[in-house]
């Protein structure tokens, strides 16, 4: 018995079934393209009946007597051609939303194929010889206008999807109007802002005239009036710059509006992110590490690929910030073999789960052992033999070492001799050593133990090239400043102080510091290793310093926060050992050009390693004791620049 449909069971069922209509919508939307092989089922299925058409308005409309069975001929005459025109032209094989007007010809020229085919089977068949021209001409409009007709359906109901959910996207201006912009407008937006909605361009500039461009407003804008207008009266919720150099060329000014106005200011990801995997398929917020300052420095790779192509490579501190970034660059050059030599389980087996992901053909030799245990390292040379060596092993906090300076000691000046004593023991080629800005005019225990260990690398170099020590092995250091993102960075700090609502800590309102990004100081690395003939100690031109202050106003800023008001800026006093701003080459030091105009060399001090190892030697002694005093002492006396700053070991100073 059918149960009477109550008002109150009517709007249930309808209310059901809006809920499920708009979850098909939403699904549909998602759809990224329609399936090819049922896009080429339908246009045979189209064609087909555009034949049947064209015989059924010939015979009823023009009386033309088309026996029954020859229709059916002639419809299969229709399929044969129109499979083999399809599959000749590949019109299928396209994403019909994203169809130009040479996808338009492509799919005439099919048509035009598939009449040839046609014609070539009735005729030899013999079926209606008398008609034929105006059967083809009639069948070729027929079929063209379905399959196009097909088309712009197909598009205007996918428009159609996407604009019922265009209430949860977001509102976008594109930043410039050239070519780039235009097409990632057209073509883009359907593929990395599946989030956002296009509703224009933006330039600035003081024309006041408004135009389209491809469909969309084109917005002038001169002044942060003029943006919060445009903002107001098109619910704009973001900026999306195509490249990261347009974005940095409008630092100063497009962006410093939009930060103020709390818009949005996205990009689209580059090649290389996409390619290494660290972003998905989406635009992006830009970050502070964006706009820091200087144009990338390019590096020739494929140059220094085929220098290493085919060698086994030994890293230390692999499965650091720095030294892992080098195992992901050299897994791109097809090296022999790779082996990561690292103390810390737990970041050597996330590295090596990534490597083993992204190139399953290197071999990868994963090593726990300490820069200080000399067996161990005897063990991996003699196993294993490396040809080239990236010596990134070290303790790199200023403060922490400061607390500890026996073990900055033992790893970074002990540690490095181990390294270095095998690696001529076992004649590798190169070896090359990670040291930093710190090391020049240090003021604390950590810049000073790594200066020791250039010291110590140098004059081990001088004294094979003077045959003083049998060996060839070629020694290189590279010195750089801050590296944005990597372990003791500020930007991770301050990233998670304004997540939890700050203060943001700063030591010093004047404090400056250079930076560059993690790929950056690898590749600076890899061109030393390659470039280097031994002795020297490459330097970067890392552009101006950034003020530290200023980097945290900015990153409050980028967040959508006021400084001081939302967020405040705590200032915490100078830490023991830090210095207000740090120095890529000391006073006294030089620099000599290189072939690369933003790699230069340091004309530093040499030292006579028969001078240094006994000192390196007791140093070492000093350390394993822990007599603090006596190790400081000794530490200044060989390194005299060495000042503390802000330290208990001021009182050690001359």
């Amino acid at each position: 018995m059918l149960t009477p449909l109550t008002p109150s069971k009517f709007y249930f069922y309808m209310k059901h079934l809006k809920a499920e209509l708009k979850r098909l919508i939403i699904r549909l939307s998602k759809v990224r393209y329609m399936n090819r092989w049922f896009v080429f089922l339908l246009d045979v299925l189209f064609s087909v009946i555009s034949t049947l058409s064209v015989i059924l308005f010939l015979t009823c409309f023009l009386y033309y007597r088309i026996p029954l069975n020859s229709g059916m001929v002639l419809c299969s005459a229709s399929l044969v051609g129109t499979v083999a025109a399809i599959a000749l032209f590949r019109s299928y094989a396209n994403v019909i939303r994203y169809a130009t007007l040479r996808e338009i010809w492509r799919m005439l020229f099919m048509v035009v194929a598939k009449e040839l085919f046609f014609a070539g089977i009735i005729l030899l068949i013999g079926i209606f010889p008398k008609q034929i021209f105006l059967f083809l001409v009639a069948d070729f409009f027929v079929t063209f206008t379905a399959l196009l007709c097909f088309r712009i359906f197909l598009v205007n109901v996918y428009n159609v999807i996407q604009m019922s959910t265009y209430s949860k996207k977001k509102n976008i201006l594109i930043y410039g109007i050239d070519e780039e912009s235009v097409i990632l407008a057209q073509g883009g937006s359907k593929v990395y802002m599946t989030d956002h909605v296009v509703r224009g361009f933006i330039e600035m500039s003081n024309k006041k005239k408004r135009f389209v461009l491809a469909g969309y407003s084109v917005y002038n804008v001169e002044t942060k009036d003029d943006l919060k207008k445009i903002v107001a009266t098109h619910n704009i919720d973001g900026i999306l710059f195509p490249n990261m150099k347009l974005a940095q060329k409008e630092e100063q000014r497009l962006i410093r509006y939009c930060e103020s106005l709390n818009i949005r200011v996205l990009v689209v990801p580059d090649m290389d992110e996409l390619r290494d995997g660290t972003t998905q398929r989406s635009i992006r917020r830009i970050h502070i590490e964006d706009l820091l300052g200087r144009d990338e420095i390019h590096i020739n790779m494929k140059e220094i690929g085929n220098l290493l192509r085919g060698k086994s490579v030994l890293v230390t501190g692999a499965a650091g910030s720095i030294g892992s970034e080098i195992c992901r660059q050299l897994a791109k050059f097809h090296i022999k073999q790779l082996i990561c030599y690292d103390m810390g389980e737990t970041p050597m087996h996330n590295l090596r789960l990534e490597l083993e992901e992204h190139y399953p053909v290197l071999k990868f030799i994963p090593v726990i052992g300490d820069v200080r245990s000399q067996e161990r390292l005897d063990f991996v040379f003699r196993t294993y033999q490396p040809q080239v060596v990236f010596h990134a092993a070290a303790y790199k906090h200023v403060p922490l070492m400061e607390e500890n300076p026996c073990e900055a000691v033992r790893v970074n000046v002990f540690g490095t001799r181990n390294v270095a004593d095998m690696a001529v023991k076992y004649g590798i080629e190169k070896f090359v050593m990670v040291s930093t800005d710190k090391a020049v005019n240090p003021t604390n225990i950590m810049g000073c133990s790594k200066r020791l260990a250039e010291i110590y690398v140098q004059s081990l170099n001088r004294s094979i090239q003077q045959g003083e020590i049998k060996g060839h092995t070629k020694f290189i250091t590279t010195r750089f400043g801050n590296v944005l993102g990597s372990n003791g960075s500020v930007i991770p700090r301050f990233k998670e102080q304004i997540k939890n609502g700050g203060p943001v800590t700063v030591t010093h309102p004047d404090i400056i510091r250079f930076f560059m990004t993690i790929p950056e100081a690898c590749r600076l690395v890899l061109e030393a290793g390659t470039m280097g003939d031994g002795g020297e100690i490459f330097v970067f031109d890392m552009g101006e310093p950034v003020k530290i202050a200023d980097l945290a106003r900015r990153m409050i800023e980028l967040s959508g926060f006021r400084p001081d008001k939302d967020i405040e800026i705590k200032y915490t006093g100078l830490r023991p050992g830090e210095k207000l701003y740090e120095e890529v080459l000391s006073d006294k030091e030089s620099t000599k050009e290189t072939p690369h105009p933003k790699i230069h060399v340091a004309a530093v001090r040499e030292y006579n390693y028969s001078e240094i190892l006994p000192l390196v030697e007791q140093l070492t002694q000093y350390s394993a004791d822990v007599r603090i005093p006596e190790m400081v002492k000794l530490m200044k006396s060989v390194v005299p620049e060495f000042k503390s700053k802000n330290s208990i070991y001021e009182k050690y100073d001359k």
